[in-house]
């Protein structure tokens, strides 16, 4: 199944956590990527807050695949900040390999965070954010020309 945005907005967090089970990691991606988060899976709320924390606080990120690290891209500006190393191994959800966005080594404001992403689609990823070991909520990751 294709799977886009709007497509990934209208689904439940179990839906979601499903189908980040149903897939296996997907290479490293590199380069620029557009995000959206997933807040209040699958109700009419979702959307709203997604473009709200877009316009304001977070737009994306963008991943340097060969030095397995990436920066957030925040702020209306679009500053690149907020450094994650990126590496694979198990997710916490489920116990299958996973890549891995790891702040607590490389940001002070965000060092209890860890992502986990996997490739649902070409150029698509589903995201899955952790604050130390809670479960907060999902994102998705696309980048252009990839999908």
């Amino acid at each position: 199944m294709a799977y886009d945005l709007e497509k990934l907005m209208d689904m439940s967090q179990k839906e979601l956590d499903d189908l980040f089970s149903s897939v296996p990691a997907g290479d490293i991606p590199d380069g620029a990527a557009e995000g959206t988060a997933i807040i209040a899976a699958g109700t009419r709320f979702s959307p709203l807050i997604a473009r709200f924390i877009n316009t304001f606080a977070w737009q994306g990120k963008v991943f340097d695949a060969e030095k397995g690290v990436l920066r957030n891209r925040i702020l209306p500006i679009g500053f690149n900040a907020i450094i994650a190393k990126v590496y694979k191994d198990q997710s916490w959800l489920d116990g299958k390999e996973c890549i891995v966005l790891d702040y607590s080594d490389t940001s002070l404001v965000a060092q209890w965070i860890r992502d986990e992403i996997r490739e649902i689609g070409p150029g698509l990823y589903l995201g899955k954010v952790y604050w130390d070991d809670t479960r907060l909520i999902d994102f998705v990751l696309e980048f252009e020309g990839k999908g």
